[in-house]
């Protein structure tokens, strides 16, 4: 971890420091973290589907973090080599995490169940819409213009992203809602990452929260998946390794060590990234050619992003 600087010190003091301005030294590389780990899970979809031939919806999702633990482990002892033993791995905050990527991912399967998979999708897009709210209310920081035309953009992009999939039906009110339910644990997901990555490094935490994550998607997996619950042949193997290693470790951890650098509110929105590059990969291995309207939101997403970046700091600011 680098060392306390008083900037640091100062924003470790104030857990509601979200809005902050950034020097573009300190951005750079935790945002290319960020949009390189919202890549890694814009891609999970793929690795889903193929899984989904011989196991459960849940199963994949328990698969997804358990298979990640060793690589996690190991990248948080890398990490923490030479500092004193004996901390719990797993702190409250963290715990706090791994409760809420449970949901996450729970009630998104279940929203994928009730309603399309357009109108799943796009209701889970709207976790920064929650931590927006959540910064605002209950922390008391109210966010800028920027932030606010920015998740405007981003959410217009993202209907748009989904195209003419997207639809409202009374029969679907019940998956629509598990949608809404899925961006408000991915909205508290961020919040609670966030306030972990003032305590300790990025592998602790994602380390902490998966293994949290696993214990509970374990039991939700054998109940409601039993029977399809262990994969069979080696190509669900590697495609099950290849979600939890690239889609998990590498873009749940990846964002672990953004959010502990980057404005909380501007993170959640550049996961905006992941259904741009859900659309691309769709396009690609699975079939799904891209329209005009898709490509159009696509590029709003990126607007929205540019619009709501943290703005450099003046000199002389405090």
């Amino acid at each position: 971890m680098a060392p306390l600087t008083p900037d640091r010190t100062a924003a470790l003091a104030d857990p509601v420091a979200t809005q902050a301005p950034i020097a573009p030294p300190t951005i750079m590389l935790p945002l290319a973290a960020l949009c390189v780990g919202a890549a890694a899970m814009g891609v999970s979809p793929v690795f889903v589907r193929y899984a989904s031939a011989e196991i459960g919806p849940f199963a994949s999702a328990f698969w997804r973090v358990a298979l990640s633990l060793p690589l996690l482990y190991a990248w948080m002892r890398f990490d923490e080599a030479g500092r004193p033993a004996g901390r719990p791995l797993v702190g409250r905050e963290s715990g706090l995490a791994g409760l809420a990527f449970t949901g996450d991912l729970f009630f998104w399967h279940l929203a994928i169940l009730g309603t399309t998979v357009a109108n799943a999708t796009f209701f889970a897009t709207t976790a920064p819409v929650f931590v927006v709210l959540a910064t605002w209310l209950v922390v008391r920081n109210r966010p800028s213009a920027g932030t606010l035309g920015g998740l405007a953009l981003c959410l217009c992009g993202g209907a748009a992203l989904l195209g003419e999939s997207l639809e409202i039906a009374p029969g679907r009110v019940t998956g629509d809602l598990y949608g809404v339910a899925t961006a408000m644990f991915f909205g508290l997901y961020f919040l609670a990452v966030d306030r972990a990555r003032r305590r300790s490094g990025a592998g602790r935490v994602t380390f902490g929260l998966s293994l949290v994550a696993t214990v509970l998607l374990g039991i939700v997996a054998l109940t409601l998946d039993h029977d399809r619950f262990w994969p069979v042949t080696g190509g669900a193997w590697t495609t099950l390794l290849a979600l939890a290693w690239i889609s998990h470790a590498g873009g749940q951890g990846l964002l672990s060590v953004a959010l502990g650098r980057l404005p909380v509110v501007f993170s959640s929105l550049v996961i905006f990234l992941e259904a741009i590059v859900a659309a691309a990969a769709g396009s690609l291995w699975l079939g799904e050619p891209l329209t005009g309207i898709q490509c159009f939101g696509g590029a709003l997403i990126l607007v929205g992003i540019w619009t709501a970046r943290p703005r450099p700091a003046r000199d002389g600011a405090a």
